[in-house]
């Protein structure tokens, strides 16, 4: 037996050191190169490879001496161990949710085949193609006739409806690209080809569209509908799991509404400091002092240097100078402002804001959604201390670990400093300043109250609108706008809840080592942003030195309220 103490045992210690950050690195690029090779998410061959793919990693990585790993080396370990398991649940879950939509997807199956036997290199049969494609427009006709004469006796709800219509989407496209691979090149491929291809182009197009109408509930009337797709409560109980989070769904709503009582008791605090009995006469008072047109960018800049400097001079945090000095600003297109009606930000802050084409009461709404004092909130959650910060040190500091994305981590970093900031009294706040502070709160509290009954089915889209503006004080069209990105299937399930108990994580776990003394406030920052992403529970593994096993399950209950 070879000793660890040994030269020889210290080499091999060695060797598997390096190998756990060059396994994850590997996995990250094998995966991309699956994914764009078999691009069709329906694909029951896509599906079988990135299945056959993670079950041999997954028992390759079980097989690694965890012992010889130091503690970091373990916690990355224990992310892609988490990561490859996740990755076969939703591969399981889309899989079921994907069977339900079969009833409206007979064609898919040949025109799967036709793109991936291109993908593969397989000769070109123009004629046989040709054949294919016929046979599909059959049978594309037939479901479009029985879908107008009697829509109600397909057995899929509207949410699975919702979901053929995107992948009929997404397989036309598909399409688009296998004949323009041959187009041209073959002369019998145009003769047999261009005809039927062009018919079932846009039959695919009518099809998608007749599904949206008819059994969804989108026409060209009602083009802004949101829809979403929820995953069920095994499937939140799943993503849950992954992010480390042993709570259940019921308990999450819970905190959400503990959080919001929270938060409506000090608007009516800060709302008497302003004069008025009632914290929603407040709130328009505050959503009414906006600036002027073409003065939102300054106003952004002025924030941006504010919250930097409060941090910087408070010694916070470090501000690499570079990080500083690069960020750079954007202005938000009315078309994307329908998604994101506030603030985006990261490398470049997004401003959200009015344009001359936009009618006159969105103007309004969206000036008075982006006004002074909600966007001091915003600014220093986007970018510094917030998601420039981040992001520029995600790149700097294990970055391979940015594979391993988490809500909790992106967004609860950014709204924890909006927790620290309001806890502050050296950050000064007048009360209308504490009324902007608190709307973006509430909104988040709201975040996990109907993004979760959502994907338990207790909530839909246009009630989970009202509750933003009945209860938050949104503007409709903002709330519109929040809903519609929350649910569109753009963002994970937990992605909205993962800000105020991602930040609601962090906060606790600040109060176990900062609060106690056991580290120093400026070391606790730059230790959880150079530790990169990965659930919280193992930023307090690694804060905490805990002795970590291959089998580590998720135990921490942060909340307390």
């Amino acid at each position: 037996m070879v000793s660890a103490s040994t030269p020889r045992g210290i080499a091999i210690q060695r060797i598997q050191k390096d190998s756990i950050r060059d396994r994850i690195e590997r996995i990250t690029e094998d995966l991309k190169e699956i994914k764009k090779f078999y691009p069709i998410k329906v694909s029951s061959t896509r599906t079988q490879r990135l299945h056959q793919f993670l079950t041999a990693e997954l028992h390759s990585l079980r097989d690694q001496p965890f012992h010889l790993y130091d503690q970091q080396e373990k916690v990355d370990y224990l992310l892609v161990k988490n990561y490859l398991e996740r990755q076969l649940r939703e591969l399981q879950l889309d899989s079921i949710q994907d069977q339900k939509a079969t009833p409206l997807l007979p064609f898919a199956k040949a025109i799967i085949g036709l793109c991936e036997n291109r993908a593969i290199g397989s000769p070109i049969e123009p004629q046989s193609a040709a054949q294919e494609l016929f046979e599909s427009q059959g049978q594309i006709n037939e479901l479009v006739r029985r879908i107008n004469s009697d829509s109600t006796q397909f057995n899929v709800g509207r949410n699975s409806a919702f979901r053929a219509a995107s992948t009929i989407d997404s397989l036309r496209d598909h399409l688009g690209e296998w004949f323009g691979f041959y187009k041209g090149y073959d002369p019998t491929f145009d003769w047999w080809v261009s005809h039927p291809y062009g018919v079932v182009d846009a039959s695919l197009e009518t099809v998608a569209s007749t599904i949206r109408e008819k059994l969804v509930g989108i026409d060209h009337k009602n083009e802004d509908a949101i829809v979403g797709q929820p995953i069920g409560r095994d499937g939140l109980l799943a993503e849950l799991l992954a992010e480390m989070i042993p709570y259940t769904p019921e308990e999450l709503i819970s905190i959400g509404e503990n959080e919001f009582v929270w938060c409506i008791n000090e608007m009516e605090k800060a709302s008497k400091d302003m004069g008025y009995d009632d914290w929603h006469q407040a709130l328009e008072h505050v959503k009414n002092d906006y600036v002027e047109p073409g003065r939102q960018t300054q106003l952004v800049r002025d924030l941006a240097e504010e919250a930097t400097s409060f941090v910087e001079e408070h010694k916070l945090v470090t501000v690499p100078p570079l990080a500083k000095e690069t960020w750079r600003m954007f202005m938000m297109s009315p078309e994307r402002q329908k998604v994101n009606p506030f603030f985006l930000g990261g490398k470049s802050i997004i401003v959200s804001y009015p344009v001359s084409t936009m009618n006159h009461e969105d103007k309004l709404m969206s000036m008075r959604g982006n006004n002074i004092h909600f966007s001091r909130a915003t600014v220093f959650h986007e970018m510094i201390p917030g998601h420039h910060l981040q992001i520029f040190m995600n790149a700097r500091h294990r970055p391979y670990r940015r594979l391993f994305d988490t809500p909790f981590w992106i967004e609860g970093w950014s709204l924890y400093w909006e927790f620290i900031l309001w806890d502050d009294d050296r950050f000064k706040k007048t009360p209308q300043n504490r009324i902007g502070m608190l709307f973006w709160r509430l909104h988040r509290c709201a975040r996990i109250i109907f993004s979760i009954k959502f994907h338990l089915g207790q909530m839909s889209p246009q009630e989970c609108i009202d509750l933003l503006v009945d209860q938050v004080g949104h503007e409709r069209a903002t709330a519109e706008g929040e809903v519609r990105r929350s649910l569109n299937g753009d963002y994970s399930p937990l992605y909205q809840a993962g800000y105020m108990l991602g930040a609601l994580q962090i906060y606790a776990l600040r109060k176990e080592m900062v609060d106690s003394g056991r580290m120093a406030e400026m070391d606790f920052h730059d230790q959880f942003l150079k530790g990169n992403r990965m659930p919280i529970e193992l930023v307090r593994a690694l804060m905490q030195h805990q002795a970590l096993t291959p089998d580590f399950q998720t135990s921490w209950k942060f909340y307390s309220s």
